[in-house]
């Protein structure tokens, strides 16, 4: 019996065969999960982004100190970064659509998963920081910021990490 990844001929963009699926049905459903994933993601970002966009029509917005403005400002282009991330995937297969790219889309989808997983951690933690900072002093926002991090990098990289299956070397 070969093994389906070392096969004679086989495209290395492509993924194994995964059980009874071909690695063209294996693409499809990654990208489908991919996307599934990004439309969780997309909301959020955008829920967040539009919670930012309405502060400065807040009556206390002007009572902002300047390390406040700045903060604030910073978590504006970063969420707006998020929600540009988690919408690439959609362009690139636009552009790529019908060109053979499945690998390359699926591949890339899955970076940038992870890069807007990265800044969407960064955003949400930044905002703990400035509503406790505006609400509680700069002390509580320390402390609830890394609170928030803390809990994001393991709910978001050690949970998915304890539970990943182990690799198991081939028995011989």
């Amino acid at each position: 019996m070969t093994d389906a990844a070392h096969a004679p001929g086989r495209d290395e963009r492509m993924p194994p065969a995964v059980g009874d699926e071909s690695p063209v049905e294996t693409l499809e459903r990654n990208w489908s999960e991919l996307l599934q994933e990004f439309r969780v993601v997309q909301t959020g970002t955008q829920i967040l982004t539009g919670f930012l966009l309405t502060l400065p029509f807040q009556a206390r917005f002007g009572d902002l100190t300047a390390f406040q403005n700045a903060l604030y400002l910073c978590l504006v282009v970063g969420s707006a970064l998020a929600t540009a991330l988690a919408l690439t995937p959609v362009s690139i297969h636009r552009v790529l659509f019908r060109h053979g790219a499945k690998a390359q889309i699926v591949t890339t989808a899955n970076r940038l998963a992870l890069v807007t997983l990265g800044v969407v951690s960064l955003v949400i933690t930044g905002t703990v920081a400035f509503i406790f900072d505006v609400v509680l002093g700069d002390t509580a926002a320390v402390v609830a910021a890394v609170a928030a991090l803390v809990t994001l990098a393991g709910l978001w990289v050690a949970l998915p990490l304890s539970i990943r299956p182990r690799q198991h070397p081939p028995v011989s």
